[in-house]
């Protein structure tokens, strides 16, 4: 049976804002509005995710949750008083990543109001629209080089410092939360005891114990790869370590826990770097031969994962949403409660999305996911900096851990932050790298190729290296014209 407060329509049928909640949204609204460009994200980032999402304001029947609110502050200041700095939403211009992001949030929307065709299931969409995108359009327009960059991780540092400690004080106090004094909508949630097997299981400010230990483990990655690439910033990325590994281990939860050494694993690949194809290949192989041998589905391997809770359940999810592909290929579906005992769960981000946005929605979210590697991998090749490429491999690791994590997860609070502001310092980081090498080996290229006595580079050329490396193999010199006779 779903739960009455996850029935469609529901939520608070009042505003639950505790007036020192209140206080801190205005003040971060202000400063919003007229702190220099570089240092707004810091109290969005700092009071959007230190706040639980619980804290909702209700404007005529229209819900606004904290995150929505901090958003309407961000659009006044980018549309209307902008001040110094760029403040156009796409630095360097539109990509694939963000072509991406846009498509998948708007087949998602469109795809809920033609499954359900009520006016209420419409406004619904609509709000999920405004945060999916103005969170994204937000963070991509404030970030956009390295320096943003740094700085949202020392943020995320400060973040992790902050509820890792929360969450031991949840431990010490048998799993009553602090945030529960705020009397938000789910103040009683926070003050239950959500221990299993004797085991207490901390949330600090977020929805649930997993998504507050994927966060920590998400953030584990950019941490390392700020030490290893920045000696200036080792104190604040080693407490940004600290914090993220309470963080994962206080919630005590096999899908953060997995998250974490999978964050570890990718970044331990580092030698094996220029090998990242042949490692591609042979997952899927792997992959591949194990469907042919095993009695049950591959995925059936994520029960074998598991160090608390029921991983079964994820491997249901999975199963039954390939048993009815027929039921949510075009627009989703409502009805996977009847699939079978506990299916209206869907705490796995790969399953959700098919059932809310069909079979393109879920095309479109994967398309985030590989042009984002795409993206990270291509500007690797191209940076002659080893720190920037271990930075950039940092993140590649980051964007693992979600990959890995989706499997166990769906992101619904202000969790939506650390996943679209890694969408958009990926963006910051790697694809600036990206065009300006593509577009000069084929600008060589066209002009060579009217030069007389040339011959056209060989296919080997790889766009996104720098003129001056040395060749490889199956590369081509292009010649100097030969001077013609008078």
């Amino acid at each position: 049976m779903i739960p009455e407060h996850l029935r469609f329509g529901g939520g608070v049928s009042s505003a639950v804002l505790h007036p020192a909640v209140a206080v801190v949204l205005l003040l971060a609204g202000v400063l919003i509005c007229i702190l220099p460009q570089r240092k707004v994200i810091v109290p969005f980032l700092l009071t959007s995710l230190l706040i639980p999402y619980d804290q909702v304001l209700v404007i005529g029947g229209l819900h606004f949750p904290l995150l929505r609110i901090l958003l309407v502050f961000g659009m006044i200041r980018i549309f209307i008083i902008k001040g110094r700095g760029e403040w156009d939403v796409f630095s360097g211009g539109p990509n694939n990543l963000d072509k991406s992001v846009i498509l998948f949030a708007v087949t998602c929307a469109v795809a809920g109001a033609l499954l359900f065709r009520e006016a209420q299931a419409f406004i619904f969409q609509v709000g999920s629209l405004y945060t999916i995108l103005g969170t994204y359009f937000f963070l991509r327009c404030l970030i956009r080089d390295r320096q943003d960059i740094d700085q949202v991780i020392r943020v995320f540092a400060l973040i992790a410092v902050v509820l890792g400690g929360l969450m031991l004080f949840e431990h010490v106090m048998n799993g009553w939360n602090p945030y529960a004094l705020l009397d938000g909508a789910r103040a009683q949630y926070f003050a239950s005891d959500l221990s299993r097997d004797g085991h207490v299981r901390a949330t600090a400010s977020f929805g649930t114990p997993i998504l507050a230990g994927t966060f920590g483990a998400v953030a584990l990655p950019l941490f390392i790869g700020l030490w290893l690439s920045d000696r200036q910033q080792r104190v604040i990325a080693a407490l940004g370590v600290v914090g993220s590994t309470v963080m994962t281990v206080a919630s005590h939860s096999s899908t953060s826990a997995v998250g974490y050494l999978a964050g570890l694993f990718a970044l331990c690949l580092w030698p094996l770097r220029g090998m990242t194809r042949v490692i591609r290949w042979s997952i899927v192989l792997t992959l591949v031969s194990l469907q042919v041998v095993m009695k049950s589905p591959v995925y059936h391997l994520i029960t074998r994962f598991s160090f608390s809770g029921d991983s079964y359940h994820r491997y249901a999810l999975i199963n039954e949403t390939v048993r009815h592909f027929w039921q949510w290929w075009l627009i989703g579906t409502a009805s996977n409660p009847s699939w079978g005992w506990g299916m209206w769960d869907t705490a796995d981000q790969y399953v959700a999305n098919a059932l809310s946005g069909g079979l393109l929605g879920l095309i479109f979210f994967v398309a985030i996911i590989v042009f984002g590697f795409k993206y990270l991998g291509k500007a690797r090749q191209a940076t002659e900096d080893n720190k920037q490429a271990l930075h950039l491999w940092a993140l590649g690791s980051a964007l693992f851990v979600y990959t890995i994590a989706f499997f166990g997860i769906s992101l619904w609070d202000q969790s939506l932050v650390e996943w679209y502001g890694l969408l958009a310092i990926i963006s910051a980081a790697a694809v600036p790298q990206v065009r300006p090498a593509t577009k000069l080996a084929e600008t060589v290229q066209l002009a060579t190729a009217a030069l007389p006595g040339t011959r056209p580079v060989h296919s080997g050329w790889r766009q996104t290296g720098l003129l001056n490396q040395p060749l490889q193999r199956n590369e081509t010199r292009v010649p100097l014209p030969r001077r013609q006779p008078e």
